[in-house]
C-alpha cells in the first residue's frame, strides 16, 4: 500500500483516484471547491480540507489540474507539505516549459518529480486503461510504477523533464485531427444518404479505424456532446501546441487549421461541450442539423 495525496478530483481525476483506492492504496484527496469535494466523496478516498493534510507524509502526491497556472499556483503549498524524497506526479496537461519549471522547483525542495500527462478521456480514466506518457528520471518511474499501473495500461517513459508534456501535445493534435476527419467523413456520408452506423462499422474495421471512432461515434451519431473532454480544454491544449511550434520555428499548417476549428466551436458557445462537437461545426458549415 502506498500513501497518496491527490489534488484535483475533476472529470478525469475522480475515477483515477477511485482506481487507486480499488488497487489498495491509501488516498487522501483535496479539492478547493465544494463541488470538487462532493465529487471526491464518491471515490472511497479520505476527503481532506487542505493541501497540507493531503500531502503531509504521503509517499506520492498526484496533481490533476486544468492548466499550467493552476499547477504553478498550488505548487508551493504542495512542495511545502511533502516530505523530502517523496514523489510528485503531475498528471495535468501543461506546457513543456511549465513542466520543466515544476521539476526545478521540486528538485530544490528535495522532491522527486515526474510530468505524466494522460490520454484516454473520461472513459479511459473510469476503466483504468489510460495511456500515460512520463517525463523525468526513469528510476523515479520505476519506483512509482505500481501506482501508475492502477490508472493506466500503457505507461511509458518518454524522456527527460518536460518530455511527457511534449508527447501529450502531439497526442492532442492528433486527437483533434482524427475527430475533425471523422466529422467531415460523416458529413460526406450523410450527404450521400449512406447508413452512417453501418458505414462506421466497416470503416472502423479497416485502416481508417481508430480509438476515436470507437469512443466518439455514438455521441456524434446521436448529436449528444456531453463532455468527456471539454472543448475549452482542447483549445487550451492546442494553444500549448501552437506555442511549442513557434518556439521551434516549425511549419505545421494543418495544426494551425485544427486550432482554428476548435477555437471556432468554443466561440460559438461550445466551450463546455465534448470535443466531438467538432461534428456540429462541420454540419453547420454545410447547412445540416445535428440530428
Amino acid at each position: 500500500m502506498t500513501v497518496i495525496g491527490f489534488v484535483g478530483p475533476g472529470v478525469m481525476g475522480k475515477p483515477m483516484a477511485a482506481n487507486l483506492v480499488s488497487a489498495g492504496h491509501e488516498v487522501r484527496i483535496f479539492a478547493r471547491s465544494t463541488q470538487g469535494r462532493d465529487r471526491a466523496s464518491g471515490t472511497g478516498a479520505v476527503v481532506v480540507d487542505s493541501v497540507r493534510l493531503a500531502c503531509t507524509d504521503a509517499d506520492v502526491v498526484i496533481t490533476m489540474l486544468p492548466d499550467g497556472p493552476a499547477v504553478l499556483g498550488i505548487l508551493p503549498e504542495v512542495l511545502d507539505a511533502m516530505r523530502e524524497g517523496a514523489v510528485l506526479v503531475d498528471h495535468s496537461t501543461i506546457s513543456p516549459s511549465e513542466a520543466e519549471s515544476v521539476h526545478r522547483d521540486a528538485s530544490r525542495a528535495g522532491i522527486r518529480c515526474l510530468d505524466a500527462p494522460v490520454s484516454g478521456g473520461e472513459a479511459g480514466a473510469v476503466q483504468g486503461n489510460l495511456s500515460i506518457m512520463v517525463g523525468g528520471e526513469e528510476k523515479t518511474l520505476d519506483d512509482v510504477r505500481p501506482v501508475l499501473d492502477a490508472m493506466g495500461t500503457t505507461v511509458i517513459h518518454v524522456g527527460d523533464a518536460g518530455s511527457g508534456q511534449v508527447v501529450k501535445a502531439a497526442n492532442q493534435l492528433m486527437v483533434a485531427g482524427h475527430i475533425q476527419m471523422l466529422a467531415e467523413a460523416l458529413v460526406f456520408l450523410r450527404a450521400h444518404g449512406t447508413d452512417l452506423r453501418r458505414a462506421l462499422d466497416v470503416l472502423g474495421g479497416g485502416l481508417a479505424g481508430s480509438t476515436v471512432i470507437e469512443r466518439k461515434k455514438d455521441a456524434m451519431l446521436e448529436g449528444a456532446f456531453t463532455p468527456g473532454f471539454r472543448i475549452t480544454l482542447h483549445d487550451k491544449d492546442l494553444g500549448i501546441v501552437g506555442d511549442a511550434v513557434r518556439d521551434r520555428g516549425l511549419s505545421l499548417p494543418a495544426t494551425s487549421l485544427m486550432a482554428s476549428l476548435v477555437a471556432a466551436v468554443k466561440s460559438r458557445g461550445g466551450a463546455d461541450l465534448d470535443h466531438s462537437a467538432l461534428y456540429g461545426l462541420a454540419l453547420e458549415l454545410n447547412g445540416m442539423s445535428e440530428r
